[in-house]
C-alpha cells in the first residue's frame, strides 16, 4: 500500500488537460515527480509550464498511446529521468463521436477508439509494469474507466461505452494476476463520477490521426461541450458539472486506501450498478435500459 506520496514519481497520460492534468497538479501537490504525457505538444508544454512555476519536479513527454513504440518511449523517458515510476495513471481517452446506430457505425470510429481506449491502457501496462513490478517498491495503477460508460452500455454512445467497459474488466484482471505475484503494487479502475466534467474528450477529433480518418463524411458537425451546455440550459435543462479537483482528490484517496473500485458514492451510479446486477442475477431482459440509459 503506498501511503506516502512524498518524493515518489507518477506518470500521467492525457495530463494536458482535465482529469489528467488534475491529477497531475494534485500528484506535485503531494510532493511528487510527475511526467506528464499527451499527444498535443502545445497543451502539453502550458500544462508542463504551469506545474513548474507551482514548484513541480515535472516533465513532459509527446505521447500517442494508440502506439506502443511511443509509449514505451515514454516509459524509457520516465526511468532515466527519476530512475523509479510509482504511480501510472493510464488515463488518456477519447470520445469516438460515431453517429447512428452500432450497424451504421463507420468502422474507423472503433478502431480509433479501441486504439485509444483500450489499447492505450495496455500499452502503458505492458511498458511500465515490468519495470515497477522490478523495483520491488510499493506502487499503484490506476486505469480511468467513464462516469456512466464502465457500468451502462449507453446505446447513444456504445463505441466508447464499450472500450469503457474493456478498462474494467482488464483492470480486474490486473488485480488478480497481480495479487497472484503477490506484488507490491496495486491496481484501482477510475469512475470520475455521474456528473458531466470538463474536459476535451467532446473535441477528440481534433486529434485524430489519419490513419484512423473516417471512411465517410460524417453527417452532422461535431458537438462541443460549450454547445451542448448551451443547448440543454436554452431547453431548460440545468448541468452540473463534477470538478476535476475533485476527482484527482478521489483517486489519491484510493491509493492511499489501496481501493479497487474508484468509484464515488451515486444515487445514479448505484441504481444502474443494481438494476443491471438484478437483471443478470435473475435472468431477465434488461429493461432497466430504458429507465436509465436510453432517455438519457
Amino acid at each position: 500500500m503506498l501511503n506516502d506520496f512524498t518524493g515518489k514519481v507518477a506518470v500521467v497520460t492525457g495530463a494536458a488537460s482535465g482529469i489528467g492534468f488534475a491529477m497531475a497538479e494534485r500528484f506535485v501537490a503531494e510532493g511528487m515527480k510527475v511526467v506528464l504525457s499527451d499527444i498535443e505538444q502545445g497543451a502539453l508544454d502550458k500544462a508542463v509550464a504551469r506545474l513548474a512555476e507551482q514548484g513541480g519536479d515535472v516533465f513532459g513527454q509527446v505521447t500517442d498511446v494508440s502506439v506502443r513504440e511511443s509509449v514505451f518511449a515514454m516509459a524509457d523517458a520516465a526511468f532515466d529521468r527519476y530512475g523509479e515510476v510509482h504511480v501510472l495513471c493510464n488515463n488518456a481517452g477519447i470520445g469516438s463521436g460515431s453517429e447512428g446506430k452500432m450497424w451504421e457505425h463507420d468502422p474507423k470510429d472503433w478502431d480509433w477508439c479501441f486504439a485509444v481506449n483500450v489499447f492505450g491502457v495496455f500499452n502503458g501496462i505492458q511498458a511500465f509494469l515490468p519495470r515497477m513490478l522490478a523495483q520491488d517498491t510499493e506502487g499503484h495503477i490506476v486505469n480511468t474507466s467513464s462516469g456512466d460508460g464502465g457500468i451502462a452500455p449507453l446505446p447513444n454512445a456504445s463505441v466508447y461505452a464499450t472500450t469503457k467497459a474493456a478498462v474494467v474488466t482488464m483492470t480486474e484482471a490486473l488485480y488478480a494476476q497481480l495479487h497472484q505475484v503477490q506484488a507490491k503494487l496495486g491496481a484501482s479502475v477510475l469512475f470520475p463520477g455521474p456528473k458531466m466534467l470538463r474536459t476535451g474528450l467532446w473535441e477528440s477529433y481534433r486529434n485524430r490521426p489519419e490513419r484512423f480518418a473516417k471512411s465517410t463524411p460524417r453527417k452532422t458537425p461535431y458537438n462541443t461541450l460549450d454547445a451542448w451546455e448551451k443547448a440543454m440550459r436554452e431547453a431548460g435543462q440545468e448541468i452540473e458539472f463534477t470538478p476535476v479537483e475533485s476527482v484527482a482528490a478521489n483517486v489519491v484517496e484510493g491509493i492511499r486506501a489501496n481501493a479497487f473500485w474508484i468509484l464515488p458514492p451515486s444515487e445514479h451510479s448505484d441504481d444502474q450498478i443494481t438494476a443491471r446486477s438484478q437483471s443478470m442475477l435473475a435472468r431477465s431482459n434488461p429493461g432497466y435500459l430504458e429507465t436509465f440509459i436510453l432517455d438519457k
